[in-house]
């Protein structure tokens, strides 16, 4: 862990319990026993977490461990089986009218328009978010996500590193209280990287936003986030600070802890 100590943020928690959402208040995200079924096959397997309001979680899991669909439901995309979600306080899809304008959703694996330039792309968003004055708001993004060059270029035309930096641009037009992020920093270099992930940290300290974060960077969600949530078909496998996850399975870094639950060994102390 030494050589990691350089690279820790504002964000984490090092000590004790990852932040809890006060029961007293709307959590940012609140699960209660939520189920996805698809025919035969149970996505999510009755999985609950509260996020508090301004934490930045991981979720982490192989593929088929329910993370998209976990993601998916939160943002009301698709129906639970059976259990409820809860986003700023309304419940999700019942009221997702009453919070949609102040969420949004990052992924370099969902395309926008190709033939239309990142400005035409970005208006487009601006205007179903009703952000005001947005060209301002556009040329602020472009400005801090190093867009410039490329504004009036079609997004069809850009590299994978400059359409990832686009979708976080996309993802923050109407500056939102939850960001749902999925894989942020796919297919940039490491500066860039770095960069993005203190674009992140500085957003969430300035607007207290809450972040969700689903990645395999775990370096990256090493540094971002002071709660992991591991998910393994379906279920929740543990749920803690990185740090004392880490510690749980006699572990130097997340890498390992993954390759771990991935593999079926048990943690220290597990019986």
């Amino acid at each position: 862990m030494a050589q990691l100590n350089g690279h820790m943020q504002h964000g984490q928690t090092r000590e004790g319990q990852p932040p809890a959402a006060d029961p007293d208040r709307p959590a940012a995200i609140d699960v209660a026993h939520l189920v996805k079924d698809y025919k035969s096959t149970r996505a999510v397997d009755d999985i609950s977490f509260r996020i508090a309001r301004g934490s930045i979680t991981g979720l982490l899991g192989g593929n088929g461990a329910g993370k998209t669909t976990t993601i998916a439901m939160i943002m009301g995309l698709v129906l639970p089986t059976s259990g409820s979600v809860h986003v700023l306080g309304a419940k999700i899809p019942e009221q997702s009218y009453d919070v949609l304008g102040r969420m949004n959703f990052e992924s370099p694996y969902v395309d926008m328009p190709m033939r239309l330039t990142v400005r035409q792309n970005l208006t487009i968003f601006g205007r179903l978010y009703a952000v005001r004055r947005l060209r301002e708001r556009i040329d602020q993004l472009a400005a801090d996500l190093d867009l410039k060059d490329f504004l009036d270029r079609a997004n069809g035309k850009l590299s994978a590193g400059q359409k990832t930096r686009v979708a976080l641009a996309k993802a923050l037009i109407n500056e939102p209280d939850l960001l749902l992020l999925d894989e942020p920093t796919a297919s940039l270099d490491p500066d860039t990287a770095d960069w993005v992930r203190q674009h992140l940290e500085s957003y969430r300290k300035a607007r207290n936003a809450t972040i969700l974060l689903a990645s395999h960077n775990m370096l990256e969600v090493e540094r971002l986030c002071d709660r992991v949530i591991i998910m393994k078909r379906g279920k929740i496998q543990d749920d803690d600070s990185p740090d004392r996850i880490m510690a749980r399975y006699n572990r130097d870094t997340l890498e390992e802890v993954f390759l771990d639950v991935a593999r079926g060994r048990a943690r220290e102390g597990a019986s």
